[in-house]
This record gives C-alpha cells, sequence and structure tokens, in this order.
C-alpha cells in the first residue's frame, strides 16, 4: 500500500458504474414469525468498505446473507451492478462469501481448500494451481501450501479461508465477523492485512463485526443496526486518511469514532419494540 495519505474523496468512486449492491426496501419474516428485517435501504458504492455493526440479534448477518443471496427477502429486493443475481459472476461482477468459521477441509492440505472453488468450476488444475500461490501470498502463506488445517493457528487458518475467497478474483467480499473469535493481536494483524488486500485489489466490502474498534478502524462507513426488529439505525462515515496503522488506533479522532458509536449502539440495544 502507498504511503501517501489518502481521505475517502481520493478513493470514492473508483468507476462510474452501477453500485455493487443496492437493497431495496428488503424485508425478512422467517417462519417462526420473527421479524428479522424492517424494510432497509442501503446501498453499497464500488471501492468502499462498509461495516455492519450492532447488538446481538439486529439482522447484520442476515441482512448480509441476503447479499450473497443465500436468503431470499420477504419483500422488497435487491440489484447487485444495476441487475438480478443472474449477472454475478461475470467479468466485473464477481461476489465471494467469508463465514464466522474458517470452514476448512481437514482432510486436504491448504493447496486444496484455496483452491477448491476454482475445482468446482471446472477450471484446469495448471491453471488453478498457479491463481493459488498468488492468493496465498496475499494473505502472508506463501510456503504453507502442503500443511494441513490441524498444523496451523486460528488466525492462518483464517488467513486460508481468506486466500480461497482471493483465488477466484472477486470484486464484491462478504465477510461476516471472521475474526471474532481470534485473540486481540491476531485480530488487529489481520484487520491491518484486510486493509491492505482492500486497497491492493480495489475490492469493495461489506464486514460484519460486534467490534466498535475493528469498525472505526477498517471501515470508510458504519452503518449501525437496532434488533426487533432489524434495521438501519444511523450511518458514520468514518473520514481518516488511509493508510491506517496502529497510531491511528491511539489517535483523539480514533477515540471521537469510538465515543460516536458507542453511544449510537447503547441507543440500538434499547430502541427494540416486542415481537408479535
Amino acid at each position: 500500500m502507498t504511503a501517501q495519505l489518502m481521505r475517502l474523496s481520493d478513493l470514492e468512486p473508483r468507476t462510474a458504474g452501477p453500485p455493487p449492491v443496492e437493497v431495496l426496501a428488503a424485508t425478512k419474516m422467517f417462519g417462526n414469525g420473527v421479524r428479522a428485517l424492517e424494510p432497509i435501504d442501503l446501498t453499497i458504492e464500488e471501492g468502499e468498505f462498509v461495516t455492519l455493526l450492532g447488538p446481538s440479534g439486529c439482522g447484520k448477518s442476515t441482512l448480509l446473507k441476503m447479499i450473497a443471496d443465500l436468503i431470499t427477502p420477504t419483500s422488497g429486493g435487491l440489484r447487485w451492478w444495476g441487475g438480478d443475481y443472474g449477472h454475478v459472476g461475470e467479468p466485473g461482477k464477481k461476489l465471494v462469501f467469508v463465514f464466522q468459521d474458517a470452514t476448512l477441509m481437514p482432510w486436504a492440505r491448504v493447496r486444496a481448500n484455496v483452491r477448491l472453488p476454482l475445482d468446482l468450476a471446472g477450471v484446469p488444475r495448471a491453471e488453478a494451481d498457479a491463481r493459488v500461490d498468488p492468493a496465498l501470498a496475499l494473505v502472508g502463506l506463501g510456503g504453507f501450501d502442503h500443511c494441513y488445517p490441524r498444523q496451523l493457528s486460528g488466525g492462518m487458518q483464517m488467513r486460508v479461508s481468506i486466500a480461497r475467497a482471493l483465488v477466484t478474483e472477486p470484486n464484491l467480499l462478504l465477510m461476516d465477523e471472521p475474526f471474532g473469535a481470534l485473540d486481540e493481536i491476531t485480530r488487529n494483524k489481520l484487520d491491518q492485512d484486510l486493509l491492505d488486500l482492500w486497497f491492493a485489489k480495489k475490492l469493495t466490502v461489506v464486514f460484519v463485526t460486534h467490534s466498535i474498534y475493528e469498525a472505526v478502524f477498517l471501515s470508510t462507513r458504519v452503518v449501525v443496526m437496532a434488533a426487533r426488529p432489524g434495521r438501519v439505525l444511523r450511518e458514520v462515515r468514518i473520514d481518516a486518511p488511509y493508510p491506517r496503522d496502529d497510531a491511528f488506533r491511539v489517535s483523539q479522532a480514533f477515540a471521537a469514532y469510538a465515543r460516536e458509536l458507542q453511544v449510537l449502539l447503547a441507543e440500538a440495544s434499547t430502541a427494540g419494540t416486542p415481537q408479535p
């Protein structure tokens, strides 16, 4: 990543095309009658790093899975790059999802785990293998391709999961609290590495977390959600320059953003209404 400080105005928009994601008054009610999401309107612009932040049960993961087309809205709809989900996968319109757990195949080596989506897509083995090494290098795991998951730490396993996503050369990266189970030192390091990847690969990222500090460090914009029913309470733009490093974590600007989000989270935790 370049050492020159860049403001959000320097980063956005990266193209003049349609936004990668538009959520249009989308709702979700599950079969047990729980209203998981009230009408949500949300646009994710090209090149943004948007974090969904809120208390447990506010629908962050439900919304993220809806963006991934893993869950269908009860009403309303979504658009991906200006069209329906059938266009996802075309050049410039590739989407990948990174889950909370690394979800690796324990019987397979790192190389086979990373290569899996290419194998499933029918990519010839030689071409697929040629794409694995750069993906592993991007996450700092060059030379670990012959290891089994059990031989790796939790943080390294998550790096393998991210490499598996990157090997498909995505444009939109969806991440559901991928570092939540890791210790703080490992988590901070992976947050920094993720920002480097976002910047270097010109990705658009939607990221779910419960951590205020992680949200401030990573995001161009934080969407604060409230529960019962799930809905957007407020959006906060983190207008701090990139690259961000440990100095930003102890800055007055960081503390001010963290305080603002803390107040909003307290509001979100008491803003619920009883379910019918």
